[in-house]
């Protein structure tokens, strides 16, 4: 009963927090590619949209943790579900590994990559993206199907991509270690490589300065932590799956952590894009300025500089 209440929790924290943040940065980052578009903004708004499908679906799945992990939806909904939201998971992956990239690149090899800065480049490699994590997890949308047809039963189960047999674990543990391995270990590993020596080229240079420095120092920790707390659990049970024979019971506790990717997205689009900054700074700005007028009555007094304060005083 904890289990559940808490993975329910969590699903309504994601949601909360990323529906608004998301919905900003989506905006924010259309405004922007319809004035100049570059690479990192393509990248940053497909993560966007793959974390509002994430988050479009993410009620289906607070049904699913409220019913006890019961499936009591039509089940034609829990096959999209699943696949749905193992997609947009691991495309986060890759989408946040291309952003490494990107940012190394373009401080190791800043002229040669100013040549081939193109976002047409950053759309097909998104495309590549969708198409090679949706090809790994079809295991998921087909898999439902195949356990009602298998029992021979008129009525769907009563469980979503819950319960395997022995036939199911025997294809299903080494799709799950190919995950493993593909979607996550190689991203994690290449943005492991950008990000320090991303940040070990930025330290060599002069004319950086320091607020600067500490910006990318964050986006770099930010994202391996992302990594690490939101996929590295998640992704461990495939091999301790995979070992052991089993599906292990401890997943669903292990997803909440990927759950929480899709409201700590928005961070990485803070310290990535100066548009998605200065949006969440005037939309701070105009919620501090509402809070003043409803506390004190009014809006708040704009601090006079030194020229406007001596023509005050000055006798007219």
């Amino acid at each position: 009963m904890f289990y559940n209440h808490l993975l329910l929790s969590v699903y309504i924290l994601t949601f909360l927090m990323g529906v608004p943040a998301n919905i900003l940065s989506f905006i924010t980052l259309c405004r922007k590619m319809c004035r100049k578009a570059a690479p990192i903004d393509v990248l940053l708004l497909n993560l966007t949209i793959s974390d509002l499908i994430f988050l479009a679906f993410l009620p289906f799945k607070m049904k699913e943790a409220y019913d006890g992990l019961k499936w009591l939806l039509p089940y034609s909904l829990c096959p999209l579900t699943g696949f749905i939201f193992y997609v947009t998971i691991y495309n986060s992956t890759l989408l946040l590994t291309a952003v490494s990239v990107e940012r190394y690149l373009g401080v190791a090899f800043p002229l040669r990559y100013a040549v081939c800065r193109r976002p047409r480049y950053a759309v097909w490699a998104c495309f590549t993206f969708w198409l090679v994590t949706s090809c790994n997890l079809s295991i998921v949308y087909v898999m439902p199907y195949s356990q009602w047809n298998y029992g021979g039963n008129a009525s769907p189960p009563t469980t979503c991509y819950l319960d395997f047999s022995e036939a199911d674990l025997s294809i299903l543990l080494r799709v799950r270690l190919e995950l493993f391995l593909v979607l996550f270990c190689v991203p994690f590993i290449i943005s492991c490589f950008c990000y320090v020596n991303f940040i070990l080229i930025l330290s060599r240079l002069p004319n950086i300065s320091r607020r600067r420095r500490l910006r990318c120092i964050g986006l770099a920790f930010g994202t391996l932590v992302v990594f690490t707390i939101c996929f590295g659990p998640y992704n461990a049970s495939h091999v301790v799956g995979f070992v052991h024979g089993d599906s292990q019971e401890w997943r669903h506790l292990a997803l909440t952590s990927s759950t929480l990717n899709a409201c700590l997205d928005p961070f990485i689009f803070y310290l990535s894009s100066a548009a998605v900054r200065g949006a969440i700074n005037r939309c701070f700005r105009r919620v501090t300025a509402k809070m003043h007028i409803l506390g004190c009555g009014g809006p708040p007094q704009r601090k006079p500089q030194s020229g406007e304060r001596f023509r005050a005083e000055a006798p007219p």
